[in-house]
Protein backbone atom coordinates (compact mmCIF):
# COMPACT_ATOMS: atom_id res chain seq x y z
CA UNK A 1 0.00 0.00 0.00
CA UNK A 2 1.11 3.55 -0.56
CA UNK A 3 1.35 6.04 2.24
CA UNK A 4 -1.77 7.56 0.69
CA UNK A 5 -3.86 4.51 1.64
CA UNK A 6 -2.24 4.03 5.05
CA UNK A 7 -2.45 7.48 6.62
CA UNK A 8 -5.81 9.03 7.61
CA UNK A 9 -6.58 12.14 5.59
CA UNK A 10 -8.06 15.46 6.62
CA UNK A 11 -11.75 15.78 5.82
CA UNK A 12 -11.19 18.06 2.81
CA UNK A 13 -8.39 15.85 1.48
CA UNK A 14 -10.58 12.77 1.85
CA UNK A 15 -13.41 14.51 -0.02
CA UNK A 16 -11.02 15.29 -2.87
CA UNK A 17 -9.75 11.74 -2.87
CA UNK A 18 -13.28 10.32 -3.05
CA UNK A 19 -14.20 12.77 -5.80
CA UNK A 20 -11.16 11.79 -7.85
CA UNK A 21 -11.84 8.08 -7.43
CA UNK A 22 -15.54 8.41 -8.25
CA UNK A 23 -14.74 10.49 -11.32
CA UNK A 24 -12.16 7.96 -12.48
CA UNK A 25 -14.71 5.17 -11.94
CA UNK A 26 -17.22 6.92 -14.16
CA UNK A 27 -14.70 7.71 -16.87
CA UNK A 28 -13.30 4.16 -16.92
CA UNK A 29 -16.85 2.83 -17.28
CA UNK A 30 -17.55 5.20 -20.16
CA UNK A 31 -14.22 5.13 -22.00
CA UNK A 32 -12.24 2.14 -20.85
CA UNK A 33 -8.61 2.67 -19.94
CA UNK A 34 -8.07 5.55 -22.39
CA UNK A 35 -8.16 8.16 -19.61
CA UNK A 36 -5.42 10.40 -18.23
CA UNK A 37 -5.00 11.95 -14.81
CA UNK A 38 -5.26 15.41 -16.36
CA UNK A 39 -8.64 14.50 -17.87
CA UNK A 40 -9.80 13.09 -14.54
CA UNK A 41 -8.77 16.32 -12.80
CA UNK A 42 -10.66 18.41 -15.34
CA UNK A 43 -13.79 16.26 -15.11
CA UNK A 44 -13.67 16.28 -11.31
CA UNK A 45 -13.20 20.04 -11.17
CA UNK A 46 -10.04 19.88 -9.09
CA UNK A 47 -6.53 21.05 -9.76
CA UNK A 48 -4.10 18.77 -11.56
CA UNK A 49 -1.69 19.16 -8.64
CA UNK A 50 -4.38 17.90 -6.27
CA UNK A 51 -4.79 14.72 -8.32
CA UNK A 52 -1.06 14.09 -8.58
CA UNK A 53 -0.61 14.72 -4.87
CA UNK A 54 -3.12 11.98 -4.08
CA UNK A 55 -2.19 9.67 -6.99
CA UNK A 56 1.30 10.16 -8.49
CA UNK A 57 0.35 8.20 -11.61
CA UNK A 58 -2.61 6.40 -13.13
CA UNK A 59 -1.41 3.01 -11.90
CA UNK A 60 -1.59 4.14 -8.27
CA UNK A 61 -5.17 5.30 -8.85
CA UNK A 62 -6.18 2.03 -10.51
CA UNK A 63 -4.61 0.03 -7.68
CA UNK A 64 -6.51 2.12 -5.12
CA UNK A 65 -9.75 1.39 -6.97
CA UNK A 66 -8.87 -2.32 -7.05
CA UNK A 67 -8.16 -2.36 -3.32
CA UNK A 68 -11.48 -0.68 -2.59
CA UNK A 69 -13.39 -3.22 -4.64
CA UNK A 70 -11.67 -6.29 -3.28
CA UNK A 71 -12.17 -5.00 0.25
CA UNK A 72 -15.88 -5.02 -0.57
CA UNK A 73 -15.80 -8.53 -2.03
CA UNK A 74 -13.92 -9.76 1.05
CA UNK A 75 -16.58 -8.20 3.27
CA UNK A 76 -19.34 -9.90 1.26
CA UNK A 77 -17.59 -13.26 1.55
CA UNK A 78 -17.12 -12.85 5.30
CA UNK A 79 -20.79 -11.95 5.72
CA UNK A 80 -21.79 -15.02 3.67
CA UNK A 81 -19.69 -17.27 5.88
CA UNK A 82 -21.90 -16.34 8.85
CA UNK A 83 -24.85 -18.11 7.25
CA UNK A 84 -25.45 -21.38 9.14
CA UNK A 85 -26.45 -23.31 6.01
CA UNK A 86 -23.57 -23.93 3.53
CA UNK A 87 -25.83 -23.74 0.49
CA UNK A 88 -27.37 -20.46 1.60
CA UNK A 89 -23.89 -19.14 2.42
CA UNK A 90 -22.75 -19.73 -1.16
CA UNK A 91 -26.00 -18.38 -2.57
CA UNK A 92 -25.71 -15.28 -0.36
CA UNK A 93 -22.23 -14.53 -1.67
CA UNK A 94 -23.09 -15.18 -5.31
CA UNK A 95 -26.10 -12.85 -5.25
CA UNK A 96 -24.39 -10.14 -3.20
CA UNK A 97 -21.33 -10.18 -5.45
CA UNK A 98 -23.55 -10.21 -8.55
CA UNK A 99 -25.46 -7.17 -7.31
CA UNK A 100 -22.18 -5.34 -6.74
CA UNK A 101 -20.88 -6.33 -10.18
CA UNK A 102 -24.12 -5.34 -11.88
CA UNK A 103 -23.66 -1.70 -10.90
CA UNK A 104 -19.89 -1.59 -11.39
CA UNK A 105 -19.20 -1.06 -15.08
CA UNK A 106 -15.58 -0.09 -14.44
CA UNK A 107 -14.64 -3.38 -12.75
CA UNK A 108 -13.31 -5.15 -15.84
CA UNK A 109 -11.08 -2.19 -16.73
CA UNK A 110 -9.68 -2.07 -13.21
CA UNK A 111 -9.09 -5.84 -13.04
CA UNK A 112 -7.31 -5.74 -16.40
CA UNK A 113 -4.90 -2.98 -15.34
CA UNK A 114 -4.32 -3.52 -11.61
CA UNK A 115 -0.81 -4.46 -10.44
CA UNK A 116 -1.76 -8.08 -9.79
CA UNK A 117 1.80 -9.17 -9.05
CA UNK A 118 2.41 -6.51 -6.40
CA UNK A 119 2.46 -8.11 -2.98
CA UNK A 120 -0.43 -6.22 -1.29
CA UNK A 121 -2.77 -6.75 -4.24
CA UNK A 122 -1.74 -10.37 -4.76
CA UNK A 123 -2.29 -11.03 -1.04
CA UNK A 124 -5.78 -9.51 -1.18
CA UNK A 125 -6.62 -11.49 -4.34
CA UNK A 126 -5.41 -14.74 -2.76
CA UNK A 127 -7.28 -14.00 0.48
CA UNK A 128 -10.54 -13.61 -1.43
CA UNK A 129 -9.78 -16.83 -3.29
CA UNK A 130 -9.46 -18.71 0.00
CA UNK A 131 -12.82 -17.40 1.20
CA UNK A 132 -14.51 -18.35 -2.08
CA UNK A 133 -12.89 -21.79 -1.99
CA UNK A 134 -14.24 -22.31 1.52
CA UNK A 135 -17.77 -21.30 0.54
CA UNK A 136 -17.73 -23.61 -2.49
CA UNK A 137 -16.21 -26.57 -0.65
CA UNK A 138 -18.74 -26.24 2.17
CA UNK A 139 -21.70 -26.18 -0.22
CA UNK A 140 -20.41 -29.15 -2.23
CA UNK A 141 -19.71 -31.19 0.90
CA UNK A 142 -23.24 -30.50 2.16
CA UNK A 143 -24.77 -31.58 -1.15
CA UNK A 144 -26.28 -28.13 -1.54
CA UNK A 145 -24.88 -27.61 -5.04
CA UNK A 146 -24.07 -29.92 -7.93
CA UNK A 147 -21.07 -32.07 -7.08
CA UNK A 148 -18.91 -30.76 -9.93
CA UNK A 149 -19.36 -27.11 -8.90
CA UNK A 150 -15.97 -25.43 -8.39
CA UNK A 151 -14.53 -22.02 -7.50
CA UNK A 152 -13.95 -21.05 -11.18
CA UNK A 153 -17.72 -21.32 -11.62
CA UNK A 154 -18.09 -18.42 -9.18
CA UNK A 155 -15.95 -16.17 -11.35
CA UNK A 156 -17.63 -17.36 -14.57
CA UNK A 157 -21.02 -16.60 -12.97
CA UNK A 158 -19.92 -13.05 -12.19
CA UNK A 159 -18.50 -12.59 -15.70
CA UNK A 160 -21.83 -13.64 -17.23
CA UNK A 161 -23.91 -11.48 -14.93
CA UNK A 162 -21.60 -8.54 -15.58
CA UNK A 163 -22.00 -8.94 -19.34
CA UNK A 164 -25.80 -8.99 -19.05
CA UNK A 165 -25.85 -6.05 -16.64
CA UNK A 166 -23.54 -3.91 -18.78
CA UNK A 167 -25.60 -4.53 -21.91
CA UNK A 168 -29.01 -3.98 -20.30
CA UNK A 169 -28.24 -1.16 -17.86
CA UNK A 170 -30.04 1.51 -19.89
CA UNK A 171 -32.89 -0.78 -20.99
CA UNK A 172 -33.78 -3.09 -18.10
CA UNK A 173 -31.42 -2.44 -15.17
CA UNK A 174 -32.78 -5.31 -13.05
CA UNK A 175 -32.78 -7.91 -15.85
CA UNK A 176 -29.57 -9.49 -14.54
CA UNK A 177 -31.48 -10.82 -11.51
CA UNK A 178 -33.60 -13.11 -13.69
CA UNK A 179 -30.54 -14.68 -15.28
CA UNK A 180 -28.69 -14.92 -11.97
CA UNK A 181 -31.58 -16.95 -10.55
CA UNK A 182 -31.60 -19.19 -13.62
CA UNK A 183 -27.88 -19.87 -13.25
CA UNK A 184 -28.19 -20.58 -9.53
CA UNK A 185 -30.94 -23.09 -10.24
CA UNK A 186 -28.70 -24.68 -12.86
CA UNK A 187 -25.96 -24.99 -10.27
CA UNK A 188 -28.40 -26.91 -8.11
CA UNK A 189 -28.66 -24.33 -5.33
CA UNK A 190 -31.95 -24.26 -3.48
CA UNK A 191 -34.22 -21.61 -4.88
CA UNK A 192 -34.61 -18.54 -2.69
CA UNK A 193 -37.24 -15.78 -2.77
CA UNK A 194 -38.27 -15.01 -6.34
CA UNK A 195 -36.54 -12.03 -7.91
CA UNK A 196 -39.86 -10.94 -9.47
CA UNK A 197 -38.29 -10.05 -12.81
CA UNK A 198 -39.92 -10.76 -16.14
CA UNK A 199 -38.36 -11.52 -19.48
CA UNK A 200 -37.34 -8.53 -21.55
CA UNK A 201 -39.52 -7.65 -24.51
CA UNK A 202 -38.40 -7.99 -28.12
CA UNK A 203 -38.07 -4.22 -28.24
CA UNK A 204 -35.81 -4.15 -25.18
CA UNK A 205 -33.62 -6.91 -26.58
CA UNK A 206 -33.24 -4.98 -29.84
CA UNK A 207 -32.10 -1.94 -27.86
CA UNK A 208 -29.32 -4.01 -26.31
CA UNK A 209 -27.83 -4.99 -29.65
CA UNK A 210 -24.38 -3.57 -30.49
CA UNK A 211 -24.34 -0.35 -32.47
CA UNK A 212 -21.60 0.19 -35.10
CA UNK A 213 -19.22 2.97 -34.14
CA UNK A 214 -18.03 3.59 -37.71
CA UNK A 215 -19.11 2.74 -41.21
CA UNK A 216 -17.59 -0.28 -42.87
CA UNK A 217 -14.95 0.45 -45.56
CA UNK A 218 -16.60 1.35 -48.84
CA UNK A 219 -19.94 2.29 -47.27
CA UNK A 220 -19.47 6.07 -47.55
CA UNK A 221 -21.79 7.56 -50.12
CA UNK A 222 -23.74 4.36 -50.75
CA UNK A 223 -27.46 4.00 -50.37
Amino acid sequence: MTRETQRPLRADAERNRRLIMETADRMFAQRGSAVTLNEIAREAGVGVATVYRRFPDLQVLIDALFTERFTTFLRLATEAERQPDPGQALRHYLLAAAQWRARDRALDVILAHASMDDRPIARMRDDLGRHVDGLVEGAVAAGAVREDFASPDVYAFLHMIGAVADRTEEVAPEAWRRYAEALLMGFGLEQGPAAHTTAMTDGQILRTWPVPSTQLPGDAGQG
